[in-house]
């Protein structure tokens, strides 16, 4: 992973773990259950949004690094990611 990325990746985990400690407030708060599902679902999307600049990432530089090296189990991991995505 790049440095970009991994600093991008760090800070989105940063936040996505503080959303986490205060969704746990709430529930702990017994606050609304509507109101404790709106945050879930943010969470959901800021590791969704994490994931893809994962992905990303790894797409642009290891897969093609391993492409060129002749390392053909980055397709395997691709397929594995792509498999675990559909679950």
């Amino acid at each position: 992973m790049d440095d970009a990325t991994r600093g991008d990746v760090l800070k989105r985990l940063s936040y996505i773990e503080g959303h986490l400690k205060g969704v746990r407030k709430m529930v702990e708060e017994d606050q609304y259950c509507v109101d404790v599902l709106k945050q879930t679902y943010a969470v959901r999307r800021a590791i969704e949004k994490m994931e893809a600049k994962m992905l990303n990432g790894h797409l642009h530089q290891c897969v093609v690094d391993g492409i060129e090296a002749g390392d053909t189990a980055v397709l395997d991991e691709l397929a594995e990611l792509y498999e675990l995505a559909g679950k």
